[in-house]
Protein backbone atom coordinates (compact mmCIF):
# COMPACT_ATOMS: atom_id res chain seq x y z
CA UNK A 1 0.00 0.00 0.00
CA UNK A 2 1.35 3.41 -0.98
CA UNK A 3 0.67 6.64 0.88
CA UNK A 4 1.37 10.01 -0.73
CA UNK A 5 1.09 13.21 1.26
CA UNK A 6 0.20 16.73 0.16
CA UNK A 7 0.51 19.80 2.38
CA UNK A 8 -2.49 22.02 1.66
CA UNK A 9 -4.04 25.30 2.73
CA UNK A 10 -3.10 28.18 5.00
CA UNK A 11 -2.19 26.07 8.03
CA UNK A 12 -0.29 23.35 6.14
CA UNK A 13 -2.73 20.49 6.58
CA UNK A 14 -1.69 17.00 5.50
CA UNK A 15 -3.89 15.41 2.87
CA UNK A 16 -3.17 11.77 2.11
CA UNK A 17 -3.79 9.69 -0.99
CA UNK A 18 -3.69 5.93 -0.51
CA UNK A 19 -3.45 3.41 -3.34
CA UNK A 20 -1.73 0.21 -4.42
CA UNK A 21 -1.01 0.62 -8.10
CA UNK A 22 -1.54 2.85 -11.08
CA UNK A 23 -4.94 2.32 -12.63
CA UNK A 24 -6.34 0.83 -9.44
CA UNK A 25 -8.44 2.08 -6.56
CA UNK A 26 -7.53 4.84 -4.14
CA UNK A 27 -8.60 6.90 -1.17
CA UNK A 28 -8.26 10.57 -0.30
CA UNK A 29 -8.03 11.52 3.37
CA UNK A 30 -8.66 15.10 4.56
CA UNK A 31 -8.54 17.17 1.35
CA UNK A 32 -7.69 20.67 2.54
CA UNK A 33 -7.95 23.96 0.68
CA UNK A 34 -6.37 24.02 -2.77
CA UNK A 35 -6.35 20.32 -3.71
CA UNK A 36 -5.44 20.85 -7.38
CA UNK A 37 -2.20 18.90 -6.99
CA UNK A 38 -4.13 16.00 -5.48
CA UNK A 39 -6.61 15.95 -8.36
CA UNK A 40 -3.78 16.06 -10.92
CA UNK A 41 -2.05 13.17 -9.22
CA UNK A 42 -5.26 11.13 -9.17
CA UNK A 43 -5.58 11.67 -12.91
CA UNK A 44 -1.90 10.93 -13.58
CA UNK A 45 -2.26 7.61 -11.78
CA UNK A 46 -5.67 6.92 -13.31
CA UNK A 47 -7.08 6.05 -9.90
CA UNK A 48 -10.67 5.20 -9.09
CA UNK A 49 -11.17 7.00 -5.77
CA UNK A 50 -13.43 4.84 -3.63
CA UNK A 51 -13.93 7.31 -0.78
CA UNK A 52 -13.01 10.67 0.71
CA UNK A 53 -12.37 9.96 4.38
CA UNK A 54 -12.48 12.84 6.87
CA UNK A 55 -10.83 12.55 10.25
CA UNK A 56 -12.86 15.55 11.39
CA UNK A 57 -14.56 18.61 9.96
CA UNK A 58 -12.43 21.59 10.93
CA UNK A 59 -12.08 24.05 8.05
CA UNK A 60 -8.48 23.14 7.24
CA UNK A 61 -9.37 19.49 6.65
CA UNK A 62 -12.46 20.05 4.49
CA UNK A 63 -11.56 23.05 2.32
CA UNK A 64 -11.01 20.88 -0.77
CA UNK A 65 -13.81 18.37 -0.23
CA UNK A 66 -16.07 19.68 -2.98
CA UNK A 67 -13.31 19.93 -5.58
CA UNK A 68 -12.18 16.37 -4.95
CA UNK A 69 -15.74 15.06 -4.76
CA UNK A 70 -16.66 16.68 -8.09
CA UNK A 71 -13.45 15.46 -9.74
CA UNK A 72 -13.78 11.86 -8.55
CA UNK A 73 -17.45 11.23 -7.76
CA UNK A 74 -16.33 9.61 -4.50
CA UNK A 75 -18.57 9.61 -1.40
CA UNK A 76 -17.53 11.56 1.68
CA UNK A 77 -17.33 9.87 5.10
CA UNK A 78 -17.65 11.82 8.37
CA UNK A 79 -18.55 11.04 11.98
CA UNK A 80 -22.13 11.73 12.96
CA UNK A 81 -21.16 14.34 15.56
CA UNK A 82 -19.63 16.55 12.90
CA UNK A 83 -21.89 15.91 9.93
CA UNK A 84 -23.47 19.36 10.33
CA UNK A 85 -20.05 20.99 10.49
CA UNK A 86 -19.63 20.45 6.76
CA UNK A 87 -22.58 22.73 6.13
CA UNK A 88 -22.00 25.40 8.79
CA UNK A 89 -18.98 27.75 8.77
CA UNK A 90 -19.65 28.66 12.41
CA UNK A 91 -19.15 25.01 13.37
CA UNK A 92 -16.19 24.14 11.14
CA UNK A 93 -14.28 27.20 12.35
CA UNK A 94 -13.88 29.01 9.06
CA UNK A 95 -15.56 32.12 10.52
CA UNK A 96 -12.88 32.37 13.21
CA UNK A 97 -10.13 33.29 10.77
CA UNK A 98 -9.77 35.88 7.97
CA UNK A 99 -10.66 33.51 5.17
CA UNK A 100 -13.53 32.49 2.93
CA UNK A 101 -16.31 30.70 4.77
CA UNK A 102 -16.38 26.99 3.97
CA UNK A 103 -19.65 25.23 3.20
CA UNK A 104 -19.81 21.71 1.81
CA UNK A 105 -22.66 19.52 0.68
CA UNK A 106 -23.73 16.80 3.13
CA UNK A 107 -21.60 13.68 3.45
CA UNK A 108 -22.87 10.55 1.75
CA UNK A 109 -21.71 8.27 4.57
CA UNK A 110 -22.16 8.89 8.30
CA UNK A 111 -19.90 7.09 10.77
CA UNK A 112 -20.42 6.19 14.41
CA UNK A 113 -17.01 4.71 15.16
CA UNK A 114 -16.34 1.00 15.32
CA UNK A 115 -17.04 0.33 11.65
CA UNK A 116 -14.89 -1.95 9.54
CA UNK A 117 -14.72 -0.49 6.04
CA UNK A 118 -13.29 -2.29 3.02
CA UNK A 119 -11.27 -0.25 0.53
CA UNK A 120 -8.50 -1.31 -1.86
CA UNK A 121 -9.22 -4.87 -0.78
CA UNK A 122 -8.13 -4.01 2.77
CA UNK A 123 -9.99 -3.45 6.04
CA UNK A 124 -9.95 0.04 7.55
CA UNK A 125 -11.12 0.27 11.15
CA UNK A 126 -12.90 3.48 12.13
CA UNK A 127 -11.87 4.48 15.65
CA UNK A 128 -13.65 7.29 17.48
CA UNK A 129 -10.82 9.44 18.88
CA UNK A 130 -12.46 12.56 20.38
CA UNK A 131 -10.83 15.43 22.20
CA UNK A 132 -9.49 17.67 19.46
CA UNK A 133 -13.09 17.72 18.27
CA UNK A 134 -16.13 15.65 19.31
CA UNK A 135 -16.35 13.66 16.09
CA UNK A 136 -12.67 13.04 15.44
CA UNK A 137 -11.95 9.59 14.06
CA UNK A 138 -8.79 7.74 13.13
CA UNK A 139 -8.53 5.16 10.35
CA UNK A 140 -6.40 2.10 11.05
CA UNK A 141 -5.30 -0.51 8.56
CA UNK A 142 -2.44 -2.99 8.85
CA UNK A 143 0.46 -1.24 10.56
CA UNK A 144 -0.61 2.34 9.81
CA UNK A 145 -3.08 4.79 11.30
CA UNK A 146 -4.34 8.13 10.02
CA UNK A 147 -4.78 10.09 13.23
CA UNK A 148 -6.03 13.48 12.06
CA UNK A 149 -5.27 16.09 14.73
CA UNK A 150 -5.32 13.71 17.69
CA UNK A 151 -1.61 12.89 17.71
CA UNK A 152 1.33 14.70 16.13
CA UNK A 153 5.04 14.02 16.14
CA UNK A 154 6.04 15.32 19.57
CA UNK A 155 2.69 16.91 20.31
CA UNK A 156 -1.11 16.64 20.24
CA UNK A 157 -3.94 18.57 18.64
CA UNK A 158 -5.17 21.85 20.06
CA UNK A 159 -8.32 21.87 22.17
CA UNK A 160 -9.16 25.59 22.22
CA UNK A 161 -11.45 25.47 19.19
CA UNK A 162 -15.20 24.88 19.64
CA UNK A 163 -15.87 21.29 20.70
CA UNK A 164 -12.33 20.64 21.91
CA UNK A 165 -11.72 19.12 25.33
CA UNK A 166 -8.25 18.57 26.77
CA UNK A 167 -9.18 15.85 29.28
CA UNK A 168 -11.01 13.90 26.59
CA UNK A 169 -8.05 14.19 24.25
CA UNK A 170 -5.66 12.94 26.92
CA UNK A 171 -7.89 9.92 27.57
CA UNK A 172 -7.94 9.19 23.85
CA UNK A 173 -4.17 9.58 23.68
CA UNK A 174 -3.37 7.22 26.54
CA UNK A 175 -6.23 4.74 26.39
CA UNK A 176 -6.61 4.42 22.62
CA UNK A 177 -3.64 5.67 20.61
CA UNK A 178 -0.89 4.37 22.86
CA UNK A 179 -2.43 0.89 22.85
CA UNK A 180 -1.36 0.33 19.26
CA UNK A 181 1.88 -1.60 18.64
CA UNK A 182 5.08 0.42 18.75
CA UNK A 183 5.76 -0.15 15.06
CA UNK A 184 2.45 1.43 14.01
CA UNK A 185 3.14 4.28 11.59
CA UNK A 186 1.17 7.45 12.36
CA UNK A 187 0.12 9.76 9.53
CA UNK A 188 -0.93 12.94 11.33
CA UNK A 189 -3.05 15.89 10.25
CA UNK A 190 -0.04 18.20 10.46
CA UNK A 191 3.71 17.68 10.53
CA UNK A 192 5.90 14.66 9.80
CA UNK A 193 5.12 10.97 9.93
CA UNK A 194 5.93 9.28 13.24
CA UNK A 195 5.41 5.96 15.02
CA UNK A 196 3.62 4.97 18.20
CA UNK A 197 6.91 3.76 19.68
CA UNK A 198 8.62 7.07 19.00
CA UNK A 199 5.78 8.99 20.64
CA UNK A 200 5.80 6.65 23.64
CA UNK A 201 9.47 7.49 24.13
CA UNK A 202 9.60 11.19 23.29
CA UNK A 203 6.18 12.87 23.23
CA UNK A 204 5.92 14.94 26.43
CA UNK A 205 2.14 14.49 26.55
CA UNK A 206 2.69 10.73 26.64
CA UNK A 207 5.72 10.55 28.92
CA UNK A 208 4.14 12.92 31.45
CA UNK A 209 6.78 15.62 31.07
CA UNK A 210 4.11 18.05 29.88
CA UNK A 211 0.42 17.81 30.60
Amino acid sequence: MQVESFVLGPVMTNCYMVYKEKGGSGLVIDPGTGPEEVVRRIRDLDLNIEAILLTHAHFDHIGGVEEVRVATGAPVYIHRKEADWLLEPQLNGSTLFPMKEIRCHPAEKILEGGEKLTFLGETFAVIHTPGHSPGSVSYHTGSIIFSGDVLFSGSIGRTDLPGGDYKTLMRTLHQVMMEFPEETVVYSGHGPVTTIGREQDTNPYVTGDLE
